[in-house]
């Protein structure tokens, strides 16, 4: 008897469980279905439908892991998240349906059952905000709360008149501006169709694609594997946005596979914990924070783009160096083979149609944004359309043309199957983005009210004494202390509503450059100990300690500390309008770039003593050479620097240049 109730509730949860899991499709399908409809008609305000984008979202979300927490066994989990989600889904319908009212006619007061509304809000948010991102993220948020309530006894410049509950509940809640405020508005009408497509290129294997073209590319390069590892955890940690999920999602593929060519576990894992933070800065996502930047300073998200290019180039041409050098010197085997990974090369036709594939929205999207300047979302529209139509009918015509494996139709009912696991796929990685955002949109409106920005500046300008270095570095201090625990764009958004403002007001650094200064400062944390998020997860799968990786971490991405300084000191690096002036710059910085990571990361055959001593001089110059404004000052840095490469070929590996074998004969 008791075998048959065992089996019997062990039916019954795996009825449960597939239910949910049919659910889950089912919801993400009606969501991006609201989503591309509002893209397309914008029926309704703005700020109505994100409340009803958020509503949506946090609909998936709560089903998918519900369905997680029953899998593993978490009851208790599932228990607390349904009712948390029916709040935040509740308040989204009853004031998306009543907008008229609570927006237009009852602004800066609500009504009880309102406020009972708002303070569920508030609860489940905290909740799931917590489950999310941890105790850090969390005490951060309730820090802002007690700040907002208890200004008054607050001494000093930093104190205010405080906020009654009804007045916070106001501000984050009922007036609509706060968790659905700006930000809110922003992921809803910019940021969801790029992580569709981005859900869409995972189920249609890309990133399967870009390892196939990185072993390739690793047959001809020392360092192969390493460079693999670097180049698809950059490429997916840019588009999902915590560098943290993403070292656990492409480190548990990299690591061992690092590790398993003999290189050592610390290194390994600080490749894959630089790779994952590093990605954050790539174009054209940039871990969201693009489609937030390009909001707060009113230009097209394109010019944004376009401004990072040169910076992300300099990192990560110098990362792929000090990688190389890592590899050589652990003289582990960089070899990679296709059998190691997939059963068979891509036929000359494959590569074709797999080309159009994803190379004809991706140029759809180039296009409208840079050259027919169509808006963020349209062309994001567009190019999930044309993604859909290519991601579906190229492998069936690919199958007609070569006539092998399945049949066309087969393989349509395939790809039909992977666009709906895409559109799942891209709503799971939309949903902590869009949590984090909608608490951090109520956090920037609680700043806002409070007016803690203002009073920021005054004291980060009487720390600093009027001077910019230390104004940059004390701006870097803050952004690491707020990249703890949350995603970057998360860290980017507090930091460029607290520091920014200051940075152009007072010190007259341009817009652009202050904005790019802190966004560079709030991917730092995932490397910078004590905490070092990225770090924790990459030492974790390579078994390694934690102090050693954050170590190697460190000396792989050492120009990233000085990039927010150069840009400052630089300002032509970052620039809307790249041309000659802007490359001859990021040249010059780039060669600054490379003299660190070949003083902190070159195998050099010296004794000890010298070498520490040769490691500190290079180290030292590359970062005179990045940040020093001079650009003959920076020429004669590099003109020492290659005094110092060239010599150390000749004088330790016995290097013969075609001059001296010239001379001696």
């Amino acid at each position: 008897m008791s075998t048959e109730t065992a089996s019997a509730e062990s039916d019954s949860e795996s009825g449960l469980l597939r239910g949910l899991d049919v659910t889950v499709t089912a919801a993400a399908l009606l969501f991006w279905a609201g989503v591309l409809y509002w893209a397309q008609t914008q029926a309704v305000s703005q700020v109505r439908y994100a409340t009803a984008f958020v509503g949506g979202i946090l609909t998936v979300y709560a089903l998918n892991e519900t369905r997680l927490a029953i899998t593993d066994g978490d009851w208790i989990d599932g228990a607390v998240l349904i009712p948390a989600s029916l709040a935040l889904m509740t308040a989204s319908a009853f004031f998306a349906i009543n907008f008229q009212d609570v927006y237009l006619q009852r602004q800066g007061y609500a009504l009880e059952h309102e406020y009972m509304l708002a303070r569920l809000v508030v609860i489940s948010l905290m909740y799931l905000t917590w489950r999310e991102f941890g105790n850090v993220f969390l005490g951060l948020i309730f820090a802002v709360f007690g700040y907002a309530m208890y200004g008054n006894l607050v001494p000093g410049v930093l104190g205010h008149a405080g906020m009654n509950q009804a007045t916070l509940l106001q501000a984050t809640v009922t007036d609509l501006y706060g968790f659905y405020g700006s930000l809110t508005q922003i992921t809803a009408s910019w940021i969801a169709p790029f992580l569709l497509y981005a859900g869409l290129l995972f189920a249609y294997g890309a990133f399967d694609l870009i390892l196939r073209v990185a072993i390739v590319a690793a047959k001809y390069i020392e360092s192969g594997i390493a460079q693999t590892a670097v180049l698809s955890s950059a490429v997916i940690g840019s588009i999902n946005g915590s560098y943290t999920a993403n070292a656990a999602m492409t480190g548990s593929f990299t690591i061992p596979t690092m590790q398993e060519a003999g290189m050592k576990g610390h290194r390994a894992a600080g490749i894959e914990a630089v790779a994952s933070t590093s990605g954050q800065v790539l174009p054209p996502v940039m871990g969201a924070s693009a489609f937030v930047m390009a909001s707060y300073l009113g230009v097209p998200y394109l010019d944004i783009v376009v401004a990072g290019l040169i910076p992300a180039a300099i990192l990560v041409i110098s990362i792929s160096i000090a990688v190389h050098y890592l590899a050589i010197s652990d003289a582990s085997s960089q070899d990679m083979e296709f059998s190691e990974f997939f059963d068979e090369e891509l036929s000359t036709e494959k590569k074709v149609f797999e080309a159009l594939r994803f190379g004809v929205p991706f140029a759809i999207l180039i296009y409208l944004l840079g050259i027919a300047q169509y808006t963020v979302m349209t062309s994001a529209l567009y190019t999930v359309v044309a993604m859909m139509l290519t991601g579906t009918l190229m492998p069936p015509l690919q199958r007609i043309v070569d006539s092998s494996g399945t049949g066309p139709g087969t393989e349509f009912v395939t790809q039909v199957k992977n666009t709906v696991h895409g559109v799942r796929r891209g709503a799971i990685i939309l949903a902590p983005i869009a949590i984090i955002l909608v608490v951090i949109s109520g956090v920037v409106n609680l700043f806002s009210t409070t007016g803690i920005p203002a009073k920021i500046a005054l004291l980060l300008i009487n720390i600093s004494g009027g001077v910019l270095l230390f104004a940059v570095l004390l701006g870097m201090a803050v952004a690491i202390l707020m990249g703890v625990g949350m995603p970057t764009v998360a860290a980017y958004v507090i930091v460029a509503i607290l520091i920014v403002p200051t940075f152009v007001s007072d010190f007259n650094v341009p817009a652009i450059t202050a904005h790019y200064t802190m966004f560079y400062a709030a991917i730092l944390a995932g490397i910078t100990p004590p905490v070092a998020t990225a770090a924790v997860i990459a030492a974790g799968i390579a078994e390694a300690n934690f102090w050693r990786t954050c170590g190697a971490a460190i000396r792989i991405a050492a120009p990233l500390f000085v990039l927010p300084v150069a840009f400052v000191y630089n300002p032509g690096l970052i620039s809307m309008d790249v041309g000659l002036y802007t490359l001859y710059v990021g040249l010059l910085v780039l060669f600054g770039a490379v003299a660190i990571i070949y003083g902190l990361n070159y195998p050099f055959r010296m004794r000890p003593g010298r070498k520490i001593g040769v490691r500190a001089l290079l180290a030292t110059l590359g970062v005179l050479i990045m940040v020093y404004p001079n650009n003959v000052a920076k020429i004669a840095g590099i003109a020492v620097f290659v005094v110092v490469f060239v010599a150390e070929k000749v004088m330790i590996r016995g290097l013969k240049l075609p001059f001296g074998r010239g001379a001696s004969q």
